[in-house]
């Protein structure tokens, strides 16, 4: 995870996540913009059926997300680690129970979404150890 969560992991998952099968199964009415915070760095992925079509590094005001996911560094890397710590297995775990991992903005958005968003952090972890 040394290039986490640089430009180079990012185009990884992204690349990851658009070839996913089960992604292009569950994830055609998932299309949003969702933000990703890892630290001090800050992503927003636009997400068109599924599929990654743009990651803006840096986002402004001009990038409307509708929800967005929020850790330090430590956390999302307990999160990506090959065999997780409990509570930190599933992102769900810890939006109940590790005050540092927070959702941000349109909480409904974000459970509209659960199954594929689900599928998607997952994949995270997977990038991460391909």
């Amino acid at each position: 995870m040394s290039e986490y969560p640089g430009s180079a992991w990012l185009a990884r998952y992204r690349e990851r996540v658009n070839k996913d099968p089960e992604l292009g199964v569950i994830g055609d009415w998932f299309t949003t913009t969702f933000g990703l915070t890892f630290g001090d760095h800050r992503y927003a992925l636009r997400v068109e059926k599924g599929r990654i079509a743009e990651i803006v590094a840096a986002p402004r005001l001009d990038v409307r997300m509708s929800f967005g996911f929020r850790a330090p560094v430590e956390v999302w890397r307990k999160f990506l680690s090959r065999d997780p710590p409990p509570l930190f297995h599933d992102f769900f775990a810890m939006l109940m129970r590790v005050p540092e991992f927070v959702l941000e903005g349109d909480s409904l958005a974000a459970m509209q979404n659960a199954r594929a968003l689900h599928r998607m952090m997952n994949l995270m972890r997977e990038t991460s150890h391909a």
